[in-house]
């Protein structure tokens, strides 16, 4: 699991005040200048549903960039001005936002203002929401009960990341590495070491392992083996087995 991914899944979700600078910087040159309607009146009223139908869907539409401007870009959806904010560009940082113009992009409606004329776009929510849709598709080729290999990309206090390659991680708990009871990962696994684990859960899109599982089951085996060698073994008293091997 990339660091991103996992700050993705602790961070708060953004609201319009985290990139509120962006929009008035883009939006205050239109300021006097767009004409006002009343709703009913208005001749782009159905425009403004139909975004509002988007932004509930979160339809992925495609548009071309025209031009870039102080905290993002400028495109234009059904004739109407729509605003990607720099931050909602790509979930990659863009360095020249001047490098965009003319380029297309597949993006969503974030926000839908028809009193302030206000449609605000973002790629990157369309980037994030393909990435979890092929994480899914990944996902369920895992079963519990599998038993899979890794690389031990992470210790933490509560267990370790193991990286089970083509972007997918699990969790080892950290009472699921040994059979011992250990305070920290660290006490038996280092990072970029090769672990063998049972899947034990695959609840809300996210792998639980255990290594424990598997060492108490070989465990088992190998108990289970000696028992049934005694239990075949031939047991003899008599005189002639007892005798049979000396030589006089």
């Amino acid at each position: 699991m990339s660091e991103e991914m996992k700050n993705e899944m602790t961070a708060a979700p953004e609201t319009m005040d985290d990139y509120a600078a962006e929009l008035e910087e883009s939006y205050k040159t239109l300021e006097g200048k767009q004409p006002v309607f009343e709703t009913e009146d208005d001749p782009a009223a159905e425009k403004w549903q139909e975004f509002a139908r988007m932004l509930e869907e979160r339809t992925v539409i495609n548009v071309k960039v025209k031009e870039a401007v102080k905290g993002g870009l400028v495109t234009f959806v059904d004739d109407v001005r729509a605003f990607i904010p720099a931050s909602h560009i790509s979930t990659h940082y863009v360095e020249k936002l001047e490098d965009m113009v003319g380029k297309h992009l597949d993006v969503m409606v974030i926000t839908a203002d028809p009193e302030k004329k206000r449609l605000v776009l973002s790629g990157r929510e369309v980037e994030k929401s393909r990435r979890e849709e092929a994480r899914k598709q990944k996902l369920a080729q895992y079963h519990v009960g599998d038993v899979v290999t890794g690389t031990v990309e992470s210790l933490q206090s509560y267990g370790a990341f193991v990286d089970l390659g083509d972007g997918v991680s699990g969790l080892v708990h950290v009472s699921q590495i040994s059979t011992q009871r250990i305070k920290h990962p660290s006490v038996v696994l280092k990072e970029g070491q090769e672990v063998k684990a049972k899947i034990v859960s695959t609840e809300n899109g996210k792998i639980g392992l255990s290594m424990k599982a598997l060492i108490s089951e070989e465990t088992a085996k190998e108990e289970h083996e000696s028992f049934n060698y005694k239990e075949t073994g031939t047991i003899s008293t008599g005189l002639g087995a007892l005798l049979k091997d000396i030589k006089l």
